[in-house]
């Protein structure tokens, strides 16, 4: 019997069905390609950017400074080292009210709102609250209970010493990076290498916790050990402050070299300041004025100007000089003694700090040979100290027959103190010119010397024998008859040269009545163990360098000589002075006339311009009451007009100028209040 049951057709249903099966099968297929494209294309291709979006909802990369490297005396002593601080920072967007928490923590750290507001809005994740805080800063952060923020481990630069040698040493910014001084010079050898720390917060970002840190030896720099010696330079520092607190000067700066190595044993600089607190302090005061700025050394060159003469066998021991009566014509100009004197030998021209000697001595030495011989004492050259901004001074070639005269005893040239230092160094040293240095040697923390500064010689200047000579003759200059008794020691043969040199006015373009004082002087004379040198700026009680920094030169001898454990040169006090071979001038007023009358009128010009037939020189009426200052110009041949009332102010042309009879000169006049 056939079955109809099988062979009934199919319903067309089921045929739907397997349809829409193999549709739907090839849809999910379709659909897991497409994802499994994707994800080959996120893990592949765009693996970086994503690992970066996600790391930035979790990880923070914080940059730390590498703890910078010590700087120590020559024994040892710490100048400058670091210490770990806490600083303060906060991640923004975790902040409910940016305003109030600016507010907040301003109020604890005293510090400006609107300014600490505007950093954490131009932040979007990470900015500094407080760079290198107090404990008692962090402590009243963390009582605000502020979410988002962080504290992490920063080297903050420490001065144990304060101000002693802080001119040297320099200092750092906030940013841990070197501003002044040897902080800047050594930047790379003592910052080291700075690392960065990651940092986690949870999913909620309640929390931030910062990795531990390196190892200290991998993120610190290099130690700096200097030639100073702590005892000399805070001996030098004190007696350099009371030189120019007692004579009113402007600023100072001393210098102690060790006249057989070129080693600086002390660097003193006045006005002082504290490199842990510069902001509080003058942004002059920072300045190393020793070493970075030049001036007109005066007469402490004519000491060279001899060596050179003697050395070249043009001049002996025994020639003499007619000093003119304390005037000498040279062309338009006048050269000037602070005394009259007649014929002197070089000793006694020394002894006095005669000008017209010095000049006479440079005529016969002549125009190339005298700057030849300044050259080869190291000026006009920079010595190689490794600061930033070393001046290395200027010795112009003396075309003119008074820019020679004038050379000769300092005037119209310039140096460094470091400079007029080693050249004394070098007649200390028997002639022969040492390399002077400040930086001893530079050692990573693995213990590698990265550098190491020795003893070198540049050149011999002069012959021993003429050395010897000139240190010989300088020893005069500290006796009764000399311009520096004030610098003698009981116990030490000291031989030494003053200074008093006129200030340059950049503006007038001439000379102004300002001055600065020096004293340069070597002990023991026999067998020279240092060379000091004290100048001081401005001074205005006294303008003598035998007066003004001579007290100074002592003070900072006699420590030293004890710090080095030099015997002394004699067991008595040598008799008085002895006075030169040549009959000299008859000694300087006392202190206390040249106190009473006023600092024009004590000191004489080294030179003076001869006036031109029909020229007449402007008389100083400042100060005057209006009727006499114009009584006064009308007796100058001088034409008076006068704008205000009172006493004159200010006058145009200045006091001192030349001018022709008749010229006028404007007279500004204020009643005092």
């Amino acid at each position: 019997m056939r079955d109809f049951k099988a062979a009934r057709a199919p319903e067309p249903n089921a045929k739907w069905l397997k349809l829409r099966v193999q549709l739907l099968f090839g849809l999910f297929l379709t659909l897991l390609g497409t994802a499994f494209a994707r994800a080959v294309f996120l893990q592949v291709f765009e693996q970086e950017k994503l690992r970066g979006l996600a790391q930035d909802q979790y990880v923070r990369q914080i940059e730390i400074p590498a703890r910078r490297g010590d700087i120590f005396d020559r024994r040892g002593t710490p100048l400058a080292q670091s210490v770990e601080v806490d600083s303060i920072w906060v991640d923004p967007s975790l902040l409910p009210d940016v305003r109030a928490a600016s507010r907040a923590m301003a109020r604890v750290l005293k510090v400006d709102a609107d300014e600490l507001f505007g950093r954490l809005t131009r932040a979007k994740r990470f900015a500094w609250v407080k760079r290198q805080a107090k404990p008692q800063d962090v402590d009243a952060i963390k009582e605000l209970g502020l979410p988002g923020l962080g504290f992490t481990k920063e080297p903050k630069r420490f001065y144990p010493q304060r101000e002693l040698a802080a001119h040297v040493v320099g200092l750092v910014g906030t940013d841990g990076h070197g501003l002044e001084g040897l902080e800047l010079a050594f930047e790379d050898e003592l910052s080291g290498q700075n690392s960065r720390l990651s940092g986690f917060r949870d999913a909620k970002g309640r929390k931030l916790l910062v990795q531990g840190a390196l190892d200290p030896l991998e993120r610190q720099g290099a130690s700096v050990t200097l030639t100073l010696d702590r005892h000399l330079q805070y001996v030098a520092e004190k007696a350099l402050a009371k030189a120019v607190e007692e004579s009113r000067a402007v600023a100072g700066t001393a210098v102690v070299l060790d006249p057989r190595t070129g080693e600086l044993l002390a660097l003193a600089n006045n006005p002082r300041f504290n490199p842990n607190a510069p902001e509080g302090g003058d942004r002059g005061a920072i300045r190393n004025r020793a070493a970075l700025d030049t001036f007109e050394p005066g007469s402490t060159m004519k000491s060279f100007v001899m060596a050179a003469a003697l050395d070249q066998k043009l001049i002996t021991a025994d020639s003499t000089f007619f000093c003119e009566n304390g005037a000498w014509p040279v062309g338009r100009h006048t050269i000037n003694d602070t005394h009259p004197h007649g014929n002197m030998n070089i000793e006694g021209i020394l002894q006095v700090s005669s000008n017209i000697g010095t000049a006479k001595v440079a005529n016969v030495l002549g125009r190339e040979r005298l700057v030849a011989a300044y050259h080869a004492f190291g000026f006009a050259e920079r010595t190689g100290l490794a600061l930033p901004g070393e001046g290395r001074g200027v010795i112009p070639f003396p075309k003119a027959d008074v820019a020679l005269a004038t050379q000769s005893f300092g005037q119209g040239m310039t140096a460094t103190a470091v400079q007029v230092a080693a050249g004394y160094g070098a007649l200390a040293n028997d002639g022969v010119l040492m390399r002077p240095y400040l930086v001893s040697k530079v050692v990573d923390p693995d213990g590698v010397v990265l550098l190491e500064n020795q003893p070198t010689e540049l050149r011999r200047v002069v012959s021993a024998k003429t050395a010897r000579q000139v240190v010989g003759m300088l020893e005069s200059v500290v006796t009764k008859g000399g311009t520096a008794p004030r610098a003698a020691m009981a116990e030490y043969r000291v031989a030494g040269k003053t200074g008093t040199a006129q200030k340059a006015d950049p503006v007038a373009r001439g000379y102004s009545d300002k001055r600065i004082a020096s004293f340069v002087g070597v002990v023991p004379a026999e067998a020279p163990r240092a060379v000091i040198l004290v100048v001081v700026d401005e001074p205005k009680t006294d303008v003598y360098g035998g007066l003004v920094a001579a007290p100074a030169f002592k003070e900072i001898a006699t420590a030293a000589m004890a710090h080095l454990a030099v015997p002394p040169s004699r067991t008595v006090a040598p008799p008085e002075g002895v006075a030169a071979a040549v009959p000299l001038a008859p000694p300087p007023a006392s202190k206390a006339s040249a106190k009473a009358a006023p600092i024009k009128a004590a000191l004489a010009e080294a030179v003076t311009e001869t006036p031109e037939p029909g020229t007449v020189r402007v008389p100083d009426v400042q100060g005057q009451a209006g009727r006499d200052a114009v009584v006064q110009l009308l007796a100058a041949a001088l034409e008076p007009q006068v704008l205000g009332s009172g006493r004159v102010v200010s006058q145009t042309p200045a006091a001192g100028s030349m001018v022709e009879k008749g010229a006028r000169v404007t007279l500004e006049l204020a009643t005092r209040q």
